[in-house]
């Protein structure tokens, strides 16, 4: 069996990237905001807020859950979701220690 190009990164470099995927569409984004304004959210609120149809905003709610920043507890028919404030936290170490390494360059950089 080969190997796959992603296990010669290193764990922390892997997990950065499914963070930054989640984190790259515009509808992500705006989901997130709405979960943190609001503390925790219903489906068909989430909807409301986004210029989205409900099973549009239902994929990209899967996929941040799929990765973790958030998660839904099912109360009867509706899905109320939050953010995940453990896996939140990680991603927040995650990807701030990678903005943290960059110094400032000499008038030697491009």
């Amino acid at each position: 069996m080969e190997l796959t190009k992603t296990a010669q990164f290193t764990d922390e470099d892997i997990l950065m990237a499914r963070y930054a995927k989640a984190l790259g569409h515009p509808a992500r984004i705006a989901i997130l905001r709405v979960l943190l304004e609001r503390k925790a959210c219903i489906c068909g609120d989430i909807v409301d807020e986004l210029p989205l149809s409900q099973s549009t905003v239902s994929q990209h709610l899967k996929e941040l859950k799929d990765v973790g920043l958030i998660q839904g507890d099912i109360d009867g028919k509706k899905v109320c979701y939050c953010i995940n404030e453990q896996v939140w936290k990680q991603a927040q170490e995650t990807l701030g220690a990678l903005f943290q390494r960059y110094t400032s360059c000499d008038s030697s950089c491009c």
